[in-house]
């Protein structure tokens, strides 16, 4: 099962993509803002953060960037979910996603990114344990 950390400070958005992604098999956990999920990445490591990007105390400019400056967290896929009509062109997020946007392609980003991230955990998984095997 994969899991979602999903950052919004609008609570019917959580509740509502929440209830979606759980009818999906997700397993989700919300946070209200960026700094609110930094705490809960300490806890819990999810395949996938969807964030909003306008929240008070930490927005998901802010948290994008965290996110990047922490080993642990830096290769986590990120979805940028927002009603804003332009972002800086940066390589903070994996994808960015207008609100609204159809719930299939909310969904299919969604899966890929969580496939992606499980593959790559695997083959870092096959690359220590070959690391072990060798010695080194």
């Amino acid at each position: 099962m994969y899991s979602i950390l999903l950052v919004d400070d609008e609570p019917d958005v959580s509740t509502a993509w929440s209830l979606i992604l759980e009818s999906e098999g997700y397993d989700v956990r919300c946070a209200h803002n960026g700094r609110a999920a930094l705490a809960s990445l300490a806890e819990h490591l999810p395949h996938l953060v969807i964030t909003d990007w306008t929240m008070p105390v930490m927005g998901g400019a802010e948290l994008c960037r965290q996110m990047r400056l922490q080993p642990r967290l830096a290769s986590l896929p990120i979805v940028v979910h927002s009603s804003v009509h332009a972002l800086p062109d940066d390589a903070l997020w994996n994808a960015f996603l207008r609100k609204p946007c159809s719930l299939e392609l909310f969904l299919t980003t969604a899966r890929q990114l969580c496939e992606d991230e499980q593959n790559a955990r695997r083959i870092r998984l096959q690359l220590i344990n070959s690391k072990r095997r060798q010695g080194g």
